[in-house]
């Protein structure tokens, strides 16, 4: 069995993949925590779905409980992303100085006391370029701590649909390795773009053609080891692709080997066998209207459209807000944009359909949400409040990227396992001489 510690575990996203895609994961233990709330419905959610214990899921602060974290073959999660989200301005970014940008380093302390052979990590994509007053700066804090602690690191940005789902939602991915490996062996036998092409963690399920994209040449360049020289005055220019061994970074801006994606008309389909007609709630309404003068259907209509207005800041300076338009309503024959933690409310983000049924225009239902994600029709149907069901999806990350990934993570262990009982036994014949 490979035995998983999965940290910031939300709704249990990396859980449903890795048991998805082979019986020999193990979830020693599960953690889900949110601050400053009573109501803890992500883990509630988690808890129910999993029928976990209370010693495999832990519903506290994480650093209120590294010293109960059990040794384990492979850590996972998807840590805190609120400073580096793309719902959020440039001028908000706190990255990884800010309140949750800290918990990276709680991860840290699990790493130095549990020292797994394995561990992948899932963040927004922006977080290669954050802070936006010191490019990559965040980044290159995480490699060189990863580094510090005897690891070599390969990362990807993913979009899910340019591998065959049905959301295009880009995340950054980061595998690390122990430096005692055989993987961690093998892969410095072999050239950087090797391992980027053939030979690397990501290259045979997500993979990438062999030119790169022109606009974006590789790099290589060594990180400094000293986090606070690399958090003082480091900067650097990641592309979507990267490894970094021995201290040495390379990087380059692949172009994926694109799978024909399903569609957002295909995700209402296969809703409709589990919720039947959609419920009146979900539908665009012109019977009110609200301060503005405009029914919701008309808001939804101009939150959607091309703008170019003259607004007044708050401290009288007048200026022109401009901003393209929007499909109004949502192209049903190609993959969905990505879901933000606003989805199903009046805003520019959310998207409207036009019913399979019906042909009226209405919101996603959370099952729909929940399908474009890969979980289970009604995974977050476990009694949190609606609105908190569209942003848990929001939150989440694509189970069948994780699916796929736990099948790369079980062929490696298998071959880990397989070496070192060989060596094992050479050893005992050597005794028994």
């Amino acid at each position: 069995m490979i035995n998983v510690v999965e940290l910031f575990a939300g709704v249990g996203g990396f859980r449903l993949g890795l048991e998805k895609s082979s019986k020999k994961y193990n979830i020693t233990l599960a953690n889900q925590w949110e601050p400053s709330t009573k109501s803890q419905p992500a883990f509630d959610c988690y808890k129910k779905n999993f029928n976990s214990t209370d010693d495999e899921a832990i519903n506290e602060d994480i650093a209120d409980i590294i010293g109960l974290i059990p040794e384990h073959d492979l850590l996972v999660g998807g840590f805190p992303c609120q400073d580096y989200s793309v719902a959020r301005t440039l001028a908000g970014e706190m990255g990884i100085e800010g309140h949750k940008g800290v918990l990276f380093f709680e991860i840290m302390k699990v790493i130095n006391r549990t020292k797994p052979k394995f561990i992948l990590l899932e963040n927004v994509d922006r977080l290669l370029k954050s802070p936006s007053t010191q490019r990559g700066r965040d980044f290159s804090v995480m490699l060189a701590s990863l580094q510090k602690q005897g690891y070599g690191i390969e990362w990807r940005v993913i979009n899910a649909a340019e591998y065959g789902f049905a959301q295009r939602r880009r995340r950054v991915f980061i595998f690390a390795y122990r430096e005692d490996t055989n993987f961690y062996k093998e892969q410095q036998k072999h050239n950087f773009q090797d391992i980027i092409h053939q030979k690397g963690f990501f290259a045979k399920e997500f993979p990438v053609k062999d030119e790169h994209n022109e606009k974006h040449p590789d790099k290589e360049f060594e990180l400094p080891s000293n986090l606070l020289d690399v958090s003082d005055n480091f900067s650097a220019k990641y592309n979507n692709s990267g490894v970094i061994v021995n201290g040495v970074v390379y990087t380059a801006e692949t172009l994926p080997v694109e799978t024909t994606p399903t569609t957002l008309g295909e995700i209402l389909e296969q809703a409709r066998e589990f919720q039947g007609q959609v419920d009146e709630k979900y539908y665009l309404k012109n019977d009110k209207k609200n301060k503005k003068g405009r029914t919701e259907y008309e808001e939804m209509e101009y939150q959607k459209g091309a703008k170019k207005e003259k607004r007044v800041s708050k401290t009288g300076h007048e200026y022109y807000y401009t901003e393209g338009s929007m499909a109004f309503p949502e192209r049903l024959d190609m993959p969905s944009r990505t879901m933000l933690t606003s989805e199903g409310t009046k805003n520019r983000s959310s998207h409207v359909v036009k019913d399979l049924d019906t042909s009226r225009l209405r919101f996603l239902t959370p099952i729909e949400c929940e399908l474009l994600n890969g979980f289970d029709p009604d995974w977050t149907n476990s009694g949190m409040p609606e609105r908190t069901r569209y942003f848990c999806m929001g939150n989440a990350l694509v189970v069948d990227l994780i699916e796929k990934m736990g099948n790369q993570i079980v062929d490696l262990y298998t071959k880990e396992t397989t070496i070192y009982q060989e060596k094992n036994n050479e050893v005992q014949q050597m005794s028994i001489l």
